[in-house]
């Protein structure tokens, strides 16, 4: 992997990149569509990954049409989400290896995530995690969620990096969108979905894992001079 730009930080997606979670809510979603009788392809949910929660309810709320019982849906949902994350937090395959590295040669590190306050704190500390990050951002802190530049540029500026010198690692086509709209150094790593000739374009390069990712910066040169944003 070649960088464009100096590397003064890396900034993380949660769920699909650290945390082995998106799988969860798309079977909690089939589940509760199947209870209401309705048959919707992967393709469907697959489009809402990255999206904030109210802002995905809503294009399901519109897909489905004023006359279906959404409230009744979106109740079973949340009731599965929180019986399958409840057995389990999974970290992607390499999460532990690669934060290891970049604490051990000096890089910030920082998380953007479509998910609320209240989910990303008990989530990371359910997995593990919370003590590795003083920055977490989620839609919560921002205007606009992903594929909106907003919280990407506000954890560059929480981590005091211009947003071009920092690293963003993101498993969703709306993560990349935004991660390139703010001008950071987007890395791909799939997740449910492979990326397409557009995402592609956008990203520095696409890693099969996070195992990937750190072979990758295995001998960049580390840099604890970080610039003002």
């Amino acid at each position: 992997m070649r960088l464009p730009n100096a590397l003064h930080a890396v900034i993380f997606d949660m769920d699909g990149t650290l945390h082995d979670t998106e799988r969860s809510y798309i079977l909690a979603s089939q589940r509760a569509a199947t209870t209401a009788g309705l048959d919707l392809p992967d393709a469907f949910w697959h489009r809402l990954i990255g999206i904030p929660g109210a802002q995905a309810a809503e294009i399901v709320r519109n897909h489905l049409g004023p006359d279906f019982d959404f409230d009744s849906f979106a109740a079973d949902y949340h009731r599965h989400v929180a019986a399958l994350l409840e057995q389990d937090i999974a970290l992607k395959p390499g999460a532990v290896a690669l934060l290891d590295h970049l604490a051990s040669i000096g890089l910030p590190v920082a998380i953007a995530t479509s998910n609320t306050r209240v989910a990303a704190e008990r989530h990371l500390s359910q997995s593990g995690l919370r003590h590795r990050f003083n920055v977490v951002v989620t839609i919560d802190d921002v205007a606009r969620g992903k594929p909106s530049p907003d919280p990407f540029l506000h954890a560059a500026g929480l981590l005091g990096v211009k947003p071009q010198h920092c690293l963003v690692l993101e498993d969703a086509f709306n993560g990349i969108r935004a991660a390139h709209a703010a001008g950071t150094m987007p890395v791909m790593v799939p997740d449910q979905v492979p990326p397409n000739a557009e995402i592609a374009a956008l990203c520095v390069a696409v890693m099969d894992d996070l195992h990937a990712v750190r072979a990758s910066l295995a001998h960049y040169p580390s840099s604890r001079q970080v610039d003002v944003a």
